[in-house]
């Protein structure tokens, strides 16, 4: 396979970057200001703003194709569609890209309430009691939730992937839950936002029977019945 200089591209990171020029043989290789790998958009300053409004475009997109081609606006059938087509793509690798800013956040979470607002009869409550009135969590407190449980097939070796941080540690000198985390120290505020350190608070936080489940459907019971008792 011939190898294309023409799409390669240098990506600089980081606040104090010399950004220096790069060649590929004789050939200037041009920068850019963001890059897509593996489906998700990482911008030079690694604020996952411009992903978090991919998403939310795509995601508005389907759900106005459900709205204008689905007759029915009850909600068994309207909840199916939002979490099979519209949701998937709020929440595709968002271990990764998950949202720093308020602006990102709530740029979401109206997505959802869109789809909610399509439910007849809801129309008239506000989306807290909208979603408890359907039994959903908010975006912004099921990706806790995905974390956890990341973490526990990362930790069980349920998945290939190597944990992609040494600061994910395990620690048995506690008396509650056995199987806490290392949590690192970060200089930048950014940094808080990584996978391998927002999660550890929550994960140190769980019960010993929780962390402890048999099963992966358990430790999702036991989760979803976490976050019930929190709204």
């Amino acid at each position: 396979m011939k190898f294309s200089k023409s799409k390669c591209r240098v990506l600089h990171l980081g606040r104090n970057n010399p950004k220096h020029l790069y060649r590929l043989e004789v050939d200037l290789l041009g920068s850019s200001s963001a890059e897509k790998e593996l489906g998700v958009l990482v911008d030079n300053k690694v604020s996952m703003s411009q992903q978090c409004a991919v998403v939310t475009k795509k995601a508005n997109g389907i759900l106005g194709c459900i709205k204008r081609s689905v007759s029915s606006r009850s909600r068994e059938v309207i909840l199916f569609l939002y979490s099979v087509l519209v949701r998937s793509h709020l929440e595709c690798c968002v271990q990764f890209w998950a949202p720093q800013f308020k602006k990102d956040r709530e740029l979401l979470e109206r997505v959802q309430w869109r789809a909610t607002k399509m439910i007849r009869g809801l129309e008239h409550l506000s989306c807290e009691k909208m979603l408890k009135e359907l039994g959903l969590f908010s975006l912004e407190r099921r990706r806790p939730r995905g974390d956890l449980i990341n973490t526990c097939n990362y930790l069980k070796g349920r998945c290939q992937e190597d944990v992609p941080d040494s600061s994910v540690v395990l620690s048995d000198r506690t008396r509650g839950n056995k199987h806490t985390l290392e949590h690192r120290k970060f200089h930048l505020n950014m940094r808080k936002n990584f996978f391998t350190l927002r999660v550890t608070k929550h994960w140190n936080r769980l019960p010993r029977e929780v962390v402890e489940s048999p099963s992966l459907e358990i430790l999702k019971t036991c989760l979803d019945a976490i976050l019930c008792n929190l709204l």
